[in-house]
């Protein structure tokens, strides 16, 4: 399936409710469930609900390996679940609506919003917002007046197959062409301005996939992100399980980090139940220099920037030399 053919939508997964049933239950049917892999829960379930699963993932492999033939679309549509839908409360007052053209993916168009800071701010950075998975780019809506607050002009962009995006199917390919379709027009519409990267959990592998691509990036900032698909895979209670070389989307951001050129910031909630704070720490040693980490205690997957804004700015200042951003007013708490 390419990235232009239409995705099949799958049930709604909620992050308060695991699958109903056991692991054998989700397997049944033809082919289907045999592809159910532990690359895609951690976006899908909190990690103390997988016991359910697990009892199924030997089956899956066995089932995969000998030659399910929807092996790569459903990793597809699980890890990056895409839709239409927003995070309750979502609120993109004051965003303007921008469309990309991107002529050589068969005429395909990504929506984005773009959050610019007013005329008087001068030659304010600009800033690429890269979402994770499930939501579209209005559920990222309290991130991106975060970081317009702090003083960026904001463009978030919807991969294909979210929001108004063009339909299909993402893939890790297409959400790098994607990303940098939109890095291409924050070049063209500032060209003078100091580019920065931002990505979130999913959006944080493809942060830094375009990082090391591009040479003119004044610096890169990722949120709850990880090593590699199969490295959180591997943080499971039955992460032993050989199911690593079945992995076809696999954003193995561990082997690109250290070529990004501009200064690194990789920030982690230390209660995140989705992606451990040790995965976002080994992100880090693994990036050359200069880099910084920084930890959220009490942090989750969604909220570190609500709780640590004042973090956020110190890094601001001491890792990219944005002094005059330290001086941003704070956002109010919010889950996201």
């Amino acid at each position: 399936m390419s990235a232009r053919e239409p995705a099949a939508r799958i049930a709604p997964i909620h992050d308060s409710a695991g699958p109903q049933g056991s692991g054998a239950e989700l397997l049944a049917g033809p082919c289907i469930h045999c592809c159910v892999m532990p690359s895609m829960l951690p976006f899908l379930w909190p990690r103390r609900r997988l016991h359910r699963i697990t009892a199924a993932l030997g089956v899956a492999a066995l089932l995969a390996a000998s030659g399910c033939s929807v092996l790569d679309t459903k990793q597809r549509e699980w890890i990056f679940q895409p839709s239409d839908r927003s995070w309750p409360g979502a609120n993109t007052a004051g965003m303007e609506d921008v469309w990309i053209d991107m002529p050589a993916q068969d005429g395909a168009r990504l929506h984005a919003l773009w959050l610019p800071q007013p005329a008087t701010a001068g030659n304010a950075p600009v800033l690429l917002y890269l979402h994770g998975a499930r939501w579209n780019v209005a559920g990222s809506s309290p991130r991106i007046r975060r970081l317009h607050e702090l003083g960026f002009s904001v463009l978030a962009i919807d991969y294909r197959g979210f929001g108004k995006s063009s339909a299909g199917l993402p893939s890790e390919e297409s959400a790098a062409e994607d990303a940098r379709a939109g890095w291409d027009w924050l070049g063209r519409h500032a060209p003078d301005r100091p580019r920065f990267i931002f990505g979130h959990s999913l959006g944080g592998a493809i942060a830094i996939d375009l990082a090391r691509s591009v040479q003119d990036e004044a610096g890169v900032m990722v949120e709850a992100t990880f090593t590699s698909i199969p490295d959180v895979v591997r943080s499971f209670r039955w992460g032993w399980l050989p199911v690593g070389p079945l992995i076809t989307q696999r954003f193995a951001s561990i082997d690109k980090v250290a070529g990004i050129g501009s200064p690194l910031l990789v920030v982690h909630g230390s209660a995140d139940p989705l992606i451990p704070a040790t995965l976002g720490r080994q992100l880090f040693d693994a990036a050359s220099e200069p880099k910084r980490f920084v930890l959220i205690e009490g942090g989750n997957h969604h909220n570190t920037q609500s709780r640590a804004m004042e973090q956020y700015r110190q890094a601001l200042d001491e890792l990219f030399g944005l002094r005059l951003l330290a001086q941003a007013p704070t956002a109010p708490a919010s889950p996201r």
